[in-house]
């Protein structure tokens, strides 16, 4: 298997871990409120949704990373793949 192969199952992997991830907050976020009463008895779904906000900020970091990854798996896929077809020609 040449380089180009492992390369574009790299970028597979991850591409479809960041979509995983992807799906993951947003099923989270459809779980958010965009606006609460805050009463006594609503102490509890106050505390849900700071517990919800909490998980999608922390998915920030893991997704742009992921992306950022991808993105370089793929340029660099593209670059290896053009100076072989210059080499070649």
């Amino acid at each position: 298997m040449g380089t180009i192969e492992v390369l574009l199952i790299a970028w597979g992997v991850v591409t479809a871990l960041l979509i995983c991830v992807m799906i993951y907050r947003s099923a989270l976020a459809t779980h958010e409120e965009d606006q609460i009463f805050l009463d006594a008895a609503g102490d509890s779904m106050a505390r849900e949704q700071r517990e919800i906000v909490s998980k999608i900020e922390k998915l920030r970091t893991p997704i742009a990373g992921l992306a950022i990854l991808s993105g370089a798996i793929l340029a660099t896929i593209i670059g290896l793949w053009l100076y072989r077809g210059y080499k070649n020609f």
